[in-house]
């Protein structure tokens, strides 16, 4: 059996790493517009919380997680 040399093995498991950081990147995005649906639906986070068996804090968490994302992300864009 030939073995693939160590180098390989490593630079094929850090590609899949990236795969995944992508992965749960876009994610975590679709999970936060849909909780957000939730809060317009429900009215509040604490109601989304309790309808899906959360802590308030988690789903809370969540979305302010998403933010800091999404206002990096534009910050990082805008040109002065």
């Amino acid at each position: 059996m030939d073995a693939k040399p160590w180098r390989e093995r490593v630079r094929e498991e850090e590609r899949l790493l990236e795969q995944l950081r992508l992965l749960a990147s876009e994610s975590g995005t679709r999970r936060a517009e849909a909780l957000r649906e939730g809060v317009r639906e429900l009215g509040s986070v604490a109601e989304v919380a309790r309808d899906l068996g959360r802590s308030w804090n988690a789903v809370d968490k969540a979305l302010k997680k998403q933010d800091r994302k999404t206002a990096s992300s534009t910050d990082a864009t805008t040109t002065e």
